[in-house]
């Protein structure tokens, strides 16, 4: 059985990641979606699909990785188009993970199973406070995987958010 989770992962943080073992728990492949894809890097979305896929990978298991296939989600201003743009890029999948209310309804009308994901610490675990945090120079780097921490150091996440 195969799974998708769409995300923006702005960035990917512990509470992906729990999210990602969750799903993989309940499916065979997991379809990973990273959405707003064809969104430029800019305040809320500052992250390329490129950069956050490369966090996620630098941030799982081997053996995730082999259950793991990533995807890149347009944008798109129809939800209904959205959802046909997601088959003409995802194989096909048996159960969606999401806590977002309208894509629940959109694949709930397809007689797809929609399953929640348990919340980790989701006043502290959000991309936003993550963004935030980095910016006013407080503490950040323990709401992250040591994957996605190298790969924000590297890029000097501080000074590339703040040029945004």
């Amino acid at each position: 059985m195969n799974g998708l989770l769409i995300g923006r992962f702005q960035p990917f943080h512990l509470g992906h990641l729990k999210a990602l073992e969750f799903a993989l728990s309940k499916v065979d492949k997991l379809w990973v979606g990273l959405g707003s894809s064809n969104i430029s890097p800019e305040k809320n979305n500052p992250f390329s699909a490129q950069q956050r896929k490369e966090m996620i990978l630098s941030s799982i298991t081997d053996l995730m990785k082999e259950k793991i296939s990533i995807y890149f989600i347009p944008d798109l201003d129809n939800h209904v188009k959205w959802i046909e743009k997601i088959d003409t890029i995802v194989p096909k999948f048996d159960i969606i993970f999401s806590n977002d209310k309208l894509t629940n309804h959109l694949f709930s009308k397809r007689s797809i199973q929609v399953i929640s994901i348990p919340f980790l610490n989701r006043n502290n675990l959000s991309g936003t406070n993550i963004r935030e945090l980095i910016i006013s120079d407080q503490k950040w780097d323990n709401f992250v995987p040591e994957g996605t921490r190298n790969f924000l150091e590297k890029i000097n996440v501080k000074n590339y958010l703040k040029n945004l």
